[in-house]
C-alpha cells in the first residue's frame, strides 16, 4: 500500500498522471484489503479472548484502542438492554503496551464517563474495571472517534492506535 502511494506521488511529480492514478487506485485497493484483514484479525482475537469468559465479562486485550472502545460500547448497550446490573471489562494494566503505559484502560474509563456510569477498579487487579448501571441508562452509543482525540491530547508523546 505504502509503496503504491509513494510511487503514485513520484509519478505525479514526474507529470505521469495516468500512472499516478493507477498506482493510487492500487494503493487504495491494498488499503481496503488491509482494513478487511485487520477487522478479521480483531474479530478473531476478540472471540478467542472471550470464549471462556464468564457472563457479563468482556476481555479487551489485544485490540487496538479504537476497536476496544467500539466493543466496550456495544457491550454496555447490550448489558443495559438486558437489564444487567453490571459488566466487567478486562482492560489490562498496559504491561505489554509500548512504554508499559496502559492505552485501553483510560479509553474505556472515558467511555464509561461519557455513558455517565459508575465504575470501580478491581482491588486485586488494576487491569479489571467493573461498570455499574444506573436506573436511567442512556441508550445512545458513543463513537470511538469522540474519545481518541482527548486521549491523544493527554499523552503528548503517545499515539493511541
Amino acid at each position: 500500500m505504502a509503496k503504491c502511494f509513494q510511487e503514485s506521488h513520484e509519478a505525479y511529480t514526474r507529470g505521469d498522471g495516468a500512472l499516478a492514478k493507477e498506482l493510487s487506485n492500487q494503493g487504495k485497493d491494498h488499503q481496503q484489503k488491509m482494513g478487511e484483514l485487520n477487522k478479521e484479525a480483531s474479530d478473531f482475537i476478540f472471540v478467542e479472548n472471550n470464549k471462556d469468559s464468564k457472563p457479563g465479562e468482556v476481555d479487551l486485550h489485544g485490540l487496538y484502542v479504537k476497536e476496544a472502545i467500539a466493543r466496550a460500547d456495544l457491550a454496555i448497550l447490550d448489558a443495559k438492554s438486558r437489564g444487567q446490573p453490571q459488566i466487567i471489562f478486562i482492560v489490562g494494566k498496559g504491561l505489554h503496551s509500548q512504554g508499559g503505559i496502559a492505552k485501553i484502560k483510560p479509553a474505556i474509563e472515558e467511555l464509561i464517563q461519557k455513558h455517565q456510569l459508575r465504575t470501580e477498579m478491581d482491588p486485586n487487579n488494576s487491569g479489571v474495571l467493573t461498570v455499574f448501571f444506573n436506573s436511567e441508562p442512556s441508550q445512545q452509543g458513543i463513537n470511538a472517534d469522540e474519545i481518541l482525540p482527548s486521549l491523544q491530547r493527554k499523552e503528548d508523546n503517545c499515539t493511541i492506535m
